[in-house]
């Protein structure tokens, strides 16, 4: 049986020798050591590790939760956040991207592979549902949707409606639900009765989002954490 390899993406150098230590020493393969989003992005291109251990504060202009947010759109891997950051909009930002662990630094060796084992383990256990797309219940069929080609999703009472480029789709489920469902796939909370995919995102003016040339209001609750999670040059 192969090894499990494990990407670290970790920009102080000390901390991502000794991670690569105690990886070793428990037996894994260390699949890559990189600095920054884009190089760990690059990495992922090149093939697909087990597990990814991810530290929030890194080097580039995307931290560890945006990175976080593309392995779950494009790459599907599981993933551990190491990091020295607790406070409560950090752990608010890494709750959305439903990782498998959490550990705050100074970490113990202990803790490191046991976060690694159980989010292993949890991964295996839910191979039950397709990590590339959801299902849809529309005329009495689960129908298959691709989560990448859905623009938003719109709350209507107890309703959602959800919008790709070609049609309308409307599920019995509140938005909050349909949120959970589509967190992992790069989804954004943006305003009490809007949800959009963030790739899908065109431009941002004046407390609005536009995908293309639909406008969609950015609720004041929500515009802090939003905002956080863009690159601006």
């Amino acid at each position: 049986m192969s090894k499990v390899a494990v990407l670290i993406v970790e920009d102080e150098p000390l901390i991502a020798d000794d991670i690569a230590l105690i990886i070793e020493r428990a037996g894994y393969d260390i699949f890559g050591i990189e600095d920054n989003a884009e190089d760990a992005l690059s990495t992922l291109n090149g093939g697909k590790p087990d597990i990814a251990l991810l530290d929030i504060n890194i080097e580039g202009e995307k931290d560890g939760i945006q990175l976080a947010h593309l392995i779950n759109t494009k790459h599907q891997i599981p993933f551990v956040y190491l990091t020295s950051y607790y406070d409560k909009n950090t752990l608010a930002r890494a709750k959305a991207t439903n990782p498998g662990g959490y550990i705050v630094k100074p970490f113990d060796e202990g803790d490191l592979i046991a976060n690694i084992e159980l989010t292993l383990s949890k991964k295996k256990s839910n191979h039950e549902v397709p990590a590339d797309k959801v299902f849809v219940r529309n005329q009495g069929q689960l129908q298959a949707v691709d989560p990448l080609e859905i623009l938003y999703a719109e709350s209507e009472d107890n309703y959602t409606n959800i919008y790709l480029e070609d049609r309308k789709l409307v599920v019995s489920h509140t938005l909050k639900s349909v949120e959970e469902q589509l967190t992992p796939f790069g989804f954004v909370r943006i305003h009490k009765s809007y949800l959009v995919n963030f790739q899908k995102i065109t431009s941002i003016h004046e407390g609005y989002v536009f995908i293309d040339e639909m406008k969609i209001p950015v609720g004041r609750a929500y515009r802090e954490d939003f905002l956080k999670r863009l690159a601006i040059l």
